[in-house]
């Protein structure tokens, strides 16, 4: 897990791009504090800042070069079945490391761009062919692993965060059609759109090749093709889903327990967290030990520590409880607002920070996690009562569209996503992988982790499990009245009927609650700056406002959404 960054120019000059390197991983270091290292030639410029998991060696730091001197590869990630790619390689090349960027470059070079397909992992890459002049790039399945970029006719540049590419002096324009659409319908963004002007993604699942020639004019290609994937993916009798499905989740935990570090959890008292602590009891190797991370409010509204405790009473993993607090909440706002780059989640990003900054400095760099069941088994309200809302547990509007003047507010569109399925559950769910829920939340944790120097895995994205269970018909994700029904048939053979049973709590800290009363100084100085803003309505905001302390606070979301915009704005 790390940062990379690179400049693809035949026009800057080489003390240019050297420059412009240095302040790119210097504005990205957190991400690898291990190491520092770049590379150039006369086109192109590669850095790379990395964090020690696999292979510990300096033989291991990048950019790396090819054994045969022609290619030369940034990565950031972990490509978790690099042991089984490299099993299949050893009889065509001569391994200079025990790290998996060595098995990742020799593979592009004996499969070509198929190689992605051989790949269970998280990745953002970039490979320089100094003989073709071309520069490689490519994304994971799911987009785990960031990859943003800036082109214009002189210059390729490339990082894994936003603020990396403004250090190489890339202006920071607000992208007004995305900021319109956010306010007024809490929406992020597409999958290659930035909430600045002229800074992309690559899209997750998706490959580019990039030549001087055609610096403005590549088309990112697909990849991954999840839909066909899962139309050729069988659907199964019950008896033999779970077997399979429980199969593949034990393989793809094993393969998580690669690394050459100390290894935490990350646990709530929900359903997936509490699958995740069971699989690991029953799959963790006796050599490796593990501990435990969950975060708390002293409110027993939200608190989850009872059902942690409960599922780890008799379990030999030590837990630790990090508690956010109210009067720490401003402080951390601004820290993870400058971290972030773009509009985030609520105080549970804030309180997550808290928990990976614990992890670091007890020395543990990989933390697992049980991201994307949701997802997978359709488990959200919304997927099975009408609502048509893309968040859990409200009843009213989340956003309030109201307070954007007229012409800002006109340049918001609503977003189509694509609905390639019969079955409207699956289309929800396929909109949440790709477009809202997923890319959203592993944007935030991916910041939020390398913030620390920790990496963060997420065994349930894992493609085969995501797969197999996204292809399966509706009633065995939704069925008497139970969400994520076939899970929770799983889960009771590895979990008591009073976990696996559980109704999902959406809500996890006392957010609606800290806004009105401990935070209210606080938040009515960031609203009144707020409506100051060219593309507000003042008056319509402290009305709003005014009626919130009132004690209209069904969501907060609006709210939290005012707060973090000028947050992210003021600068």
């Amino acid at each position: 897990m790390c940062g990379i960054a690179g400049v693809f120019s035949s026009t800057f000059a080489l003390e240019d791009r050297k420059l412009k390197l240095g302040k790119m991983l210097q504005a990205q270091e957190h991400r690898g504090p291990d190491a520092t290292q770049e590379w150039h030639d006369s086109q192109c410029s590669l850095g790379h800042n990395r964090l020690s998991i696999i292979d510990l060696s300096t033989n291991a730091n990048q950019p790396m070069p090819s054994s045969c001197g022609r290619y030369v590869i940034v990565f950031n990630g972990e490509i978790y079945n690099y042991l089984e790619i490299k099993k299949e390689l050893l009889p065509h090349f001569q391994f200079q490391t025990q790290s998996d960027t060595e098995v990742l470059l020799n593979a592009y070079i004996y499969w070509g761009t198929d190689f992605l397909h051989q790949l269970n992992g998280m990745f953002s890459l970039a490979i320089w062919d100094k003989q073709e002049k071309t520069l490689f790039i490519a994304r994971d399945r799911f987009g785990v692993k960031p990859f943003y970029y800036y082109a214009d006719a002189q210059q390729f540049t490339f990082a894994s965060e936003i603020k990396t590419l403004w250090a190489s002096g890339i202006k920071k324009i607000r992208n007004q059609k995305v900021w319109a659409n956010y306010l007024s319908f809490g929406t992020y963004g597409m999958p290659n759109e930035t909430f600045w002007d002229t800074i992309h993604q690559l899209p997750a699942g998706h490959l580019a090749v990039l030549s001087q020639e055609n610096l403005t004019t590549f088309e990112p290609q697909r990849w991954y093709d999840f839909v066909s994937r899962v139309q050729d993916t069988p659907v199964l009798e019950v008896s033999m889903l779970k077997k399979q499905y429980t199969a593949l989740l034990n393989d793809a935990l094993r393969l998580r327990f690669r690394a050459d570090v100390p290894l935490g959890m990350n646990v709530s008292g929900g359903l997936d967290s509490s699958m995740l602590i069971a699989l690991i009891h029953k799959n963790l190797p006796t050599t490796q030990n593990i501990e435990a991370f969950t975060f708390y409010c002293n409110d027993t509204n939200y608190d989850e520590l009872p059902w942690v405790d409960l599922l780890l009473q008799d379990k030999p993993y030590l837990l630790n409880k990090v508690l956010l607090k109210a009067d720490e909440v401003p402080d951390l706002i601004t820290a993870l607002s400058q971290n972030q780059d773009e509009p985030f989640g609520g105080f549970p990003t804030l309180a997550y920070s808290l928990l990976f900054d614990v992890a670091q400095k007890k020395g543990i760099k990989v933390l697992l996690d049980g991201q994307g069941m949701d997802e997978a088994w359709a488990g959200y309200d919304y997927y099975h009562n009408q609502s048509n809302q893309v968040i859990q547990g409200v009843t009213s509007s989340p956003v309030r569209a109201e307070v954007m003047v007229t012409d800002f507010g006109n340049l918001a569109e609503k977003e189509v996503y694509p609905q390639p399925f019969a079955s409207s559950m699956q289309n929800m769910q396929y909109r949440d992988l790709f477009y809202t829920k997923i890319p959203r939340a592993l944007r935030f944790n991916d910041r939020i982790s390398m913030l620390h120097g920790t990496e963060l895995r997420e065994p349930f994205l894992d493609h085969r499990l995501v797969e197999l269970a996204f292809a399966q018909k509706d009633n065995v994700k939704y069925n008497q009245g139970k969400t994520k029904w076939l899970l929770r048939q799983i889960s009771q053979e590895l979990l008591s009927n009073q976990v696996a049973l559980a109704p999902k709590r959406p809500l996890q800290t006392p957010q609606r609650e800290w806004i009105a009363n401990e935070l209210n100084a606080y938040v009515s100085d960031k609203i009144q700056k707020f409506g100051q803003l060219d593309f507000v309505d003042s008056e319509k905001v402290q009305q709003i406002w005014e009626d919130y302390r009132n004690g209209n606070q069904d969501n907060s979301f609006y709210i939290w959404q005012w707060i973090n915009t000028i947050t992210l704005l003021q600068d």
